[in-house]
């Protein structure tokens, strides 16, 4: 090795992460970052209360339809290009080496917000669990730090433990939500099934960008069964039934569940309802339809969910990191593999430290935890996700174009092309939005960026900024490291 590389650069069975998940397994990992309950339960309340009301169902529908047809051009480029850094390769191999690396810090950004979110809202439901089961009123950073320590445990050790734990935690949430819609669909809800949610005025009333948010943001994780590449069986058929399989069964799912949501309250009265305390909304909701049973069963699945969802995305964030140290971009330790767990075991111990650093900041700064932690920085996670799909389906069409590796006009053009005007609009909805998700509204409620508007946007610029300004220094200081910057993503 010379001294222009970096030792990222050189690859070694060491470094390399190995499994045998299947579609199940791949697709319970992404799905749990979904995290159906806790999309139910924290961001389809608030999707409803700050975003298009009644019509809000409808938004995860139509998300579910661009992502599918993003999907396709993901699908093909996993066939293509046999690694694991996801966004972070497709794009350099599609759009050069310095537009993938500022897509890894987008992912980054992405990732790490959501991440951090959930954080939030699972310590807020832990205070108020255990204020209710008769014990103090706790800040809910303790909360937040507590389940951080335990998710940090499971992350260092193997995967196949994290699966499993997913598995069981994620067949137990599906499985109370559909109870209760089978009970709103029986009793025939408030005032009525109907198709109210689906009527295009309803879909476009209220801030239809701020639902979209809300919608996207269910989503985010199902692209991820990519990076888990290297730890799957049979890849090139693996990989693809997973992502298609999760993105349509979130679809369906979410659209279904909440539009039981609306009908359990009624169109005329579902939005007071969820304005009295959107924390706890769901809670309610299975109190009335389940009885206390219940209502207990969801409070301790609710915080089941979170945990998986954070165990999910850490997991992920960790090989993010563990890729991009591979490629010699980030310090060399994080691609380092435990002799034992075969895990990324550096990479998850700074991913840890990462969030603790981020909870301990917010609680200096008496940030509500889900108004202001979960809404702000889940907002900043969908508008970067949006855009980073949409970078990713533009290296798809650019790939194919130049290598002519496959030449299904559905695969590489048509279907990228759908998906890439459907995440524009997505994302120019979401930023126009953008202040009402913050708070940032004049006396009539008209959205105006304010300073806590413009900080969190500046993110999502400074971001990919630094990949390109890091680009540019490898090429300059380091140009054999640069060279291989993106074959270099081994795992």
């Amino acid at each position: 090795m010379t001294k222009l590389e970096s030792p990222g650069v050189e690859a070694s069975a060491k470094r390399t992460l190995k499994g045998s998940l299947g579609v199940t397994a791949i697709v319970f990992m992404v799905v749990a970052a979904a995290s159906p309950l806790t999309v139910i339960g924290g961001a389809a309340p608030l999707g409803i209360l700050i975003g298009n009301g009644v019509g809000f169902p409808a938004l995860y529908a139509i998300s579910a339809v661009v992502l599918v047809l993003f999907s396709v051009g993901l699908a093909a480029m996993t066939r293509h290009v046999p690694k694991p850094g996801a966004f972070f390769t497709y794009v350099g191999y599609g759009l050069g080496r310095s537009t993938g690396l500022a897509s890894a810090w987008i992912a980054m950004l992405t990732y790490t917000t959501i991440q951090v979110s959930v954080y939030g809202y699972i310590g807020y439901i832990l205070s108020v669990t255990i204020q209710s089961l008769g014990g103090p009123l706790l800040p809910w950073w303790l909360f937040s730090l507590g389940v951080i320590a335990l998710v940090g445990i499971l992350g260092y050790r193997h995967i196949d433990l994290s699966s499993k734990v997913l598995g069981v935690l994620l067949i137990a949430e599906v499985g109370i939500v559909l109870i209760l819609v089978a009970a709103v669909m029986f009793t025939g809800g408030e005032d009525g099934l109907s198709l109210a949610p689906f009527e295009p005025a309803n879909i476009v009333s209220g801030s239809p960008g701020v639902g979209l948010m809300f919608a996207i943001a269910a989503f985010i994780g199902f692209e991820a069964t990519a990076i888990f590449r290297d730890e799957a069986k049979d890849p090139n058929k693996t990989i693809p039934r997973a992502t298609y399989a999760a993105v349509i069964g979130i679809g369906v799912f979410y659209t279904l569940a909440s539009w039981a949501l609306i009908m359990a309250w009624g169109p005329d009265g579902v939005v007071d309802v969820v304005a009295e305390d959107p924390g706890t909304f769901i809670i309610t909701t299975m109190a009335r339809y389940l009885g206390v049973a219940g209502e207990i069963g969801v409070n301790i699945l609710l915080i089941t969910a979170m945990f998986a969802c954070v165990l999910s995305f850490h997991n992920v964030v960790t090989r993010y990191q563990h890729s991009m140290a591979n490629a010699g971009v980030l310090p060399d330790r994080l691609g380092s593999v435990h002799a034992k767990h075969l895990s990324p075991h550096v990479s998850s111990l700074v991913q840890t430290v990462t969030a603790v650093v981020l909870i301990a900041v917010f609680a200096a700064l008496n940030l509500d935890p889900v108004l202001q932690v979960f809404t702000w920085f889940a907002g900043v996670a969908t508008l970067a996700i949006a855009i980073l799909m949409a970078l990713t389906s533009v290296a798809v069409i650019a790939y194919f174009a130049k290598t002519r590796k496959d030449r299904r006009p559905w695969n590489t053009i048509i279907a990228p092309a759908l998906g890439l005007l459907g995440l524009i609009a997505s994302a120019i909805l979401i930023a126009a939005y953008f202040p009402i998700m913050v708070g940032d509204v004049d006396a009539e409620g008209t959205p105006v960026f304010g300073a806590v508007s413009w900080f969190l946007l500046a993110l999502i610029v400074i971001f990919p900024v630094l990949g390109y300004v890091q680009a540019w220094w490898i090429k300059k200081s380091r140009p054999a490291a640069y060279a291989k910057l993106t074959d270099s993503i081994a795992g």
